[in-house]
């Protein structure tokens, strides 16, 4: 079991190697454009870019800082009823551009607050937060994905190269508290990466809401979720030989996770569980992908809100 352990420490290591590197080999570009090319002909957008980003990660743990982006043409997506109001996330642009080495499907969502059918409001001072809110969540939203087109434009010059982007979302809850939106993105560039945003608000104050917002003020609610989130890496890991997280090495500590932070990604889910969410290469190694762990309600019932 010792020498196992060693293997497995040595194989980890070289992985953090080639996930600290700062491009691939020559093979393995060869083999993302060949992936690129064949996922192109079945015109499979986002399952494309998602195997993409799996394949790239697995191939070379290469990780790429994902930028920014935006587009036009406004269509309604979904509407979501709530207290008297309805939010809804349309999309508010949409940028699409294809060629042999070139792949853009870009829908940028907008959240609106619009009134009942009744037209009137029984706290226009929340309703007013409420705008306010949304404003500031479309502004983040729109520079966001502005920089991701603006990016994927400038490699168009190039003659030599690949890129791949993506930006979706998704209404991750609409209960009569919550309203949570997740933001999609994707970028590759002979590897890829995903990076997810999730907009969470209060619907009662109108107010988009931080992690700490959801306990008891003054409550230590970062080292019972940290506590929980461990825990459940090691299961998965004892589960599934194939599931790696950075935990546990004493070898290399700072690799491992060791407890969340104030700004660390969340949602709300639709049961008002609390959901804590990593990016790709934040806990784990790049063919992980994005991970996410929800947190049982016995483990905060005696902090939470």
């Amino acid at each position: 079991m010792e020498q196992k352990a060693l293997r497995e420490l040595e194989e980890l290591k070289e992985l953090r190697k080639e996930y600290q590197a700062v491009s691939m080999a020559e093979g393995q570009v060869e083999k993302m454009k060949e992936e690129i090319r064949k996922a192109k002909q079945e015109g499979k957008h986002r399952q494309r870019m998602v195997m993409l980003a799996r394949c790239a990660a697995a191939a070379a743990a290469v990780f790429v800082i994902l930028p920014n982006t935006s587009a036009g043409v406004a269509h309604a997506m979904s509407g979501i009823p709530v207290i008297g109001k309805l939010v809804e996330a349309v999309t508010f642009r949409d940028y699409q551009y294809e060629d042999e080495r070139h792949n853009a499907d870009v829908e940028v969502p907008e959240l609106v607050v619009r009134q009942d059918t009744a037209g009137e409001t029984e706290n226009p001072e929340q309703e007013e937060t409420l705008k306010k809110t949304t404003q500031e969540i479309n502004a983040e939203i729109e520079e966001i994905t502005e920089q991701i087109i603006t990016e994927f434009k400038e490699g168009l010059q190039y003659e030599e190269g690949y890129q791949d982007i993506m930006v979706k979302h998704e209404v991750l809850s609409t209960t009569d508290d919550y309203f949570t939106l997740k933001l999609i993105c994707y970028q590759g560039a002979g590897s890829g990466a995903e990076w997810d945003y999730f907009y969470t608000i209060d619907l009662r104050s109108g107010k988009r809401m931080a992690l700490k917002d959801l306990f008891e003020e003054g409550a230590d609610y970062m080292t019972p979720v940290s506590e929980e989130i461990k825990r459940q890496m090691r299961q998965q890991m004892e589960q599934d030989e194939n599931v790696v997280y950075w935990l546990d090495y004493e070898d290399v500590p700072e690799w491992n996770f060791d407890r969340i932070t104030e700004d660390a990604s969340f949602y709300v889910n639709q049961e008002e569980d609390v959901v804590i969410a990593f990016n790709e290469g934040d806990v784990a190694p790049m063919y992980m992908g994005c991970v996410e762990f929800t947190i049982p309600r016995e483990v905060l019932e005696e902090i939470r809100k």
